[in-house]
């Protein structure tokens, strides 16, 4: 099937997932349309039992559409630009510190222990698997989707404090995140000893600092450009053409896409405001990456929702996943908990910062992208499902009770200064 029928499919599923949401769950717009995906898909299966051509044929749409490719390469710069543009500096400014530390040196940190205690669990289990492997899976399910975070921080009502945080960490982390994956992927694939740690540092400061330096040098052009005119429909087409004409030149050079968008969308999103545009200009502008933003997110969660068909259901590895979801929750509070520490006086967090920062961090489609670039011999239907089974759980778990928690922490605190 080509790709023009197959996102007509995919955009009349999502428009219907999503009036039925809206009519009747009124869940938050992403996890609704995620869950209805979800069971939609376990119709299939069970239609499938009865007809299997049903199945064959839902299995073969599926896998027609290559997720990785899809996100990683097509939806992510758009919906990090997006993301980007609407975020002010004013509050990342402030609290960059933490920020930096929990979205470097945090995602390191969670890697690692991620990936230490997995391979503890395997051998548990007596199911050996090579820790190079596990440090991958480290790699890929620690950074906070960023996507999914901003959709559902939105309805939570979240103070802006907290907010700026938990935004900020997750549209850095994940390019950080990416990297990090990267090089250990050319580790596992080459081998330990054949890459030196000159070259894994050069691998860093190529593609995080190459993403970084393009990302702002591709904004102030960006910004030049619209300054010196007015004409909202010319700026919407620069700000469209900058974020596919960064993303590709970064994989070109090697530097990090995400990244490069990211810091593209902070510089035009909080410079061009005030400088650059016209309202007119400005709300056409805030207007068209919001509808994309919408568009995509329901594209992606819809896709994730159907990729329960090609994930393999096995019961160990169903487990695995399951006892992985404590494992990466832990982790992740271990790995934030120390920039939270040395922050904490001086940025006056609120109560709870790291235990709301932990549930917060919400995983997405990244993970299962990454998860579906592994190679056969990396474990990869283990470490899918396993990855499958924690975004599930993040999404709708976590997604679902994140608004209540925040809500709880900060009633709590308002009776106690009382």
């Amino acid at each position: 099937m080509d790709i023009f029928n197959i996102v007509v499919i995919l955009t009349l599923l999502a428009a219907a997932f999503a009036f039925i949401n809206t009519k009747l769950l009124k869940l938050p717009f992403t996890i609704g349309l995620m869950i209805i995906a979800i069971v939609f898909t376990l119709v299939i299966v069970a239609i499938g039992a009865v007809d299997p051509e049903v199945l064959i044929d839902a299995k073969a749409l599926v896998r027609s559409i290559d997720f990785e490719t899809v996100l990683l390469d097509i939806m992510l710069s758009f919906l990090l630009f997006a993301g980007a543009l609407h975020t002010k500096l004013d509050g990342l400014k402030t609290h960059r510190g933490p920020i930096a530390l929990m979205a470097t040196g945090g995602v390191i940190i969670s890697a690692f222990l991620v990936a230490g205690l997995v391979y503890g669990l395997f051998l548990l289990f007596n199911y050996p698997v090579d820790f190079i492997y596990c440090l991958l899976f480290g790699a890929l399910i620690s950074p906070t989707d960023p996507i999914a975070v901003l959709g559902i921080l939105k309805e939570a009502n979240a103070p802006k404090k907290l907010e700026t945080k938990i935004v900020g960490e997750s549209l850095f982390n994940d390019g950080v995140g990416v990297v990090v994956f990267l090089v250990i992927f050319a580790i596992a694939q080459k081998g330990v000893e054949s890459i030196t740690l000159g070259e894994i540092g050069l691998m860093f400061l190529e593609e995080i600092g190459g993403g970084v330096a393009l990302g702002l040098l591709g904004g102030y052009l960006g910004f030049l450009l619209m300054r010196s005119i007015d004409h909202y429909e010319t700026e919407v087409l620069i700000t469209l053409a900058l974020v596919m004409g960064l993303y590709s030149l970064a994989g070109a050079l090697h530097f990090s896409g995400p990244l490069a968008v990211v810091v593209a969308g902070l510089f035009i999103g909080n410079k061009s405001p005030e400088v650059a545009w016209s309202k007119e200009t400005r709300l056409y502008v805030d207007k068209f990456w919001e509808l994309v933003d919408v568009f995509l997110n329901a594209l992606l969660f819809v896709l994730i929702g159907f990729e329960l068909l090609i994930v393999a259901l096995d019961g160990q590895y169903i487990l695995f996943g399951a006892l992985a979801i404590p494992i990466t929750l832990l982790a992740r509070y271990l790995a934030i908990s120390g920039p939270v520490a040395l922050f904490k006086e001086k940025l006056e967090f609120i109560p709870k910062t790291d235990i709301i920062l932990t549930w917060g961090g919400i995983r997405g489609g990244i993970s299962i992208a990454l998860a579906l670039s592994l190679e056969p011999q990396m474990n990869r239907e283990l470490f899918l499902t396993m990855t499958y089974v924690i975004v599930v759980f993040s999404i709708i778990g976590q997604g679902l009770t994140i608004g209540p928690l925040i809500k709880r922490i900060l009633r709590k605190t308002k009776v106690d200064e009382a």
